[in-house]
């Protein structure tokens, strides 16, 4: 029996730190939404008790450090699953660039073991199992668009955004989430309005929303990768109608509403960005799209 799951990745509209929890975590409020970037998630039925993941991307671990593999242990342990499943990632979202394709490889897993074992778990157990492999996890399980407060883990559905394109950029340089939330003055640091973007989506206002884009980590990663910054500047100039980096970056990218400024884009980025890609905004729950 074989299982196949798309996992999206996805972009923060907003990115709000508030402040260090007592368990080390930050507290975090963040507007996210997918994209149609996808990995493909392909699982088949193993007999013997064993977690076997398979990439043709040299990128992809094949151990505990894959939240995919992680994310079946988790499910294995927690449902008490004797059989075991293979894994095969088809890797389209690039690694390490602030888009949550592990995550969301992860969360992939989970919504298709559940399948696939016959184990009728909720969306809402399975995100709160996603909750213990990562702080994006409990939202890629979901997917559309959402509010993710807590450490990430506490979801709130919200309306899609307008359909728009997305560019985006993702420079040849690695970020560290860790070193970024070390460096982080949070008093010092540019803020979200998050109620705005939350009353921009409501009203499916297009402009409003370009206008509320913001990431609290953004100030950080562009001193330790100016890279970051010039991109955003490529973009604005050739008339993106937004431009954020996402999460803790590396990658950025830009809102665009009008078809024809598309590839202005897409080559203001030639030669200096080795991977730019061009999509829809999903937005939209897979089952309510």
């Amino acid at each position: 029996m074989v299982v196949l799951e798309k996992a999206p990745a996805k972009i923060n509209l907003s990115l709000d730190v508030l402040h260090k929890r007592n368990d080390g975590f930050h507290e975090v409020e963040m507007v996210m939404t997918t994209v149609d970037l996808a990995d493909r998630i392909e699982l088949t039925k193993l007999s013997n008790n064993t977690i076997r993941i398979e990439s043709e991307s040299r990128f992809v671990p094949n151990d505990e450090r894959n939240l995919a593999y992680r994310a079946a242990k988790v499910m294995k342990e927690h449902f008490q699953v004797k059989a075991g499943v293979k894994i095969f990632i088809e890797k389209n979202i690039p690694v390490a660039a602030g888009l949550a394709g592990g995550s969301s490889d992860a969360a992939a897993v989970l919504r298709g073991l559940n399948r696939l074992w016959g184990l009728r778990a909720s969306l809402e157990e399975l995100a709160e199992l996603g909750s213990r492999i990562g702080s994006d996890v409990p939202f890629c399980v979901y997917g559309g668009t959402a509010l993710a407060k807590g450490r990430g883990e506490k979801i709130q559905e919200l309306p899609s955004p307008p359909p728009c394109w997305v560019v985006l950029a993702k420079p040849a340089i690695g970020v560290s989430t860790e070193v970024v939330y070390q460096k982080l003055n949070i008093n010092k640091a540019d803020h979200p309005n998050t109620e705005a973007m939350i009353t921009a989506l409501n009203e499916k206002d297009f402009k409003g929303i370009c206008s509320q884009v913001s990431n609290t980590l953004e100030g950080v990663t562009t001193k330790l990768h100016p890279e970051v910054e010039q991109i955003k500047e490529k973009m604005r100039q050739a008339g993106a109608d937004a431009v954020l980096m996402s999460g803790s970056g590396p990658t950025v990218f830009a809102l665009v509403g009008q078809e024809a400024k598309l590839h202005r884009i897409y080559n203001s980025l030639k030669g200096f960005c080795p991977e730019v890609h061009l999509v829809r905004m999903l937005g939209c729950r897979e089952k309510t799209c």
